[in-house]
């Protein structure tokens, strides 16, 4: 057998490439693959979003509890009994929350009892009659307002929004006087009850007086505050006598009460709500002239639901007395 050889055409030779090169390509042939299935898996989910149909699976998907209840919401039975246990926990929560709110009566009728304690102690430590003095409504039309000085308007002024609520110790003598000597003295500031309380109307002269029917001490009808004009007032510069009349309360060196009526307990109540006075629009000072408004919240609460300070006589000591909740 005759061979020919073509020598016109060189012999194939097989070009070697390098082994980074092939990897390279490789890593791009599956990046690309991955890239494709990518997308093929991103349409065919969106395929099923659209559908809204379940996954083709070879097995039913197992369903919880949690997940029916997901899908069926819930009964009317259901929503009643939830709606019947939060009123019921309302209606138990509500009480101790109202507890919690502060009780202005309680708190007047606490201070004004440590005030009337202090009162007392006072004339102990003093040996002399001291007074508790309280600030009446409209003050400033008794007849010795005409002598006042502009010093003692300024007082007056000061004192405007203090009707039904304010008082202060005075004492008329101190220890070492002479006998006779006119020595008068505030031994305290102006002090007030707290905000939303006040004496009611009816323990000061000449108003109608307070009466209570359903007390542990049966039918009271409570006496005004004694008066009198011996008492400097506004201030103890307030001079000469005679003195603008002012109520008050009073214990000896004894400690004993030597105010209102003989024989009889001191009793006085306390009522829950406003004092209102007139102020200046723009400094908001307190005005002379327009009597003050009370309003009492909730109405009748001073002898519905009573509390008051009984000051016994011959001891001078005081406690507290209030309507008994059944």
């Amino acid at each position: 057998m005759i061979v020919r050889t073509d020598h016109s055409r060189p012999p194939l030779q097989t070009a070697r490439v390098p082994v980074s090169d092939q990897y390279s390509v490789a890593s791009d042939q599956y990046s690309v693959i991955s890239n494709q299935w990518s997308v093929i898996s991103g349409r065919a989910a969106a395929s099923r979003l659209a559908d809204n149909g379940p996954r083709s699976t070879l097995h039913a998907p197992r369903s919880t509890p949690l997940a029916l209840r997901a899908l069926r919401g819930y009964t009317l039975l259901e929503l009643l009994t939830v709606i019947t246990i939060m009123g019921l926990m309302a209606a138990l929560v509500a009480p101790t929350l109202r507890a919690l709110k502060p009780n202005a009566k309680v708190a007047a009728t606490r201070e004004l009892l440590d005030a009337v304690g202090r009162a007392r102690q006072l004339a102990i430590s003093q040996r002399t009659t001291v007074y508790m003095v309280f600030v009446s409504p409209n003050f400033w039309t008794d007849n010795a307002a005409a002598a006042w000085t502009t010093n003692d308007w300024k007082a007056v002024t000061n004192l405007c929004d203090k009707q039904l609520t304010g008082y202060a110790f005075v004492a008329l003598r101190s220890i070492g006087d002479q006998p006779g000597v006119f020595n008068p003295t505030y031994l305290s500031s102006w002090r007030t009850l707290p905000q939303g309380a006040y004496i009611p109307l009816g323990k000061f002269w000449p108003r109608s007086r307070v009466t209570l029917t359903n007390t542990a001490l049966g039918t009271l009808t409570i006496p005004h505050f004694s008066m009198t004009n011996t008492i400097p007032f506004p201030s103890e510069t307030n001079r000469p006598p005679p003195y603008a009349r002012v109520a008050y309360i009073a214990f000896n060196g004894m400690g004993q009460l030597v105010s209102g009526q003989p024989g009889q307990p001191e009793l006085i109540p306390v009522s829950e709500g406003t004092v209102s006075v007139a102020r200046d629009f723009n400094t908001k000072v307190a005005l002379v002239g327009p009597s003050a408004t009370v309003k009492e919240l909730p109405p009748g609460n001073t002898m519905q639901n009573y509390s008051l300070v009984y000051i016994d006589r011959l001891t001078g000591r005081a406690h507290v007395e209030r309507r008994k909740v059944q």
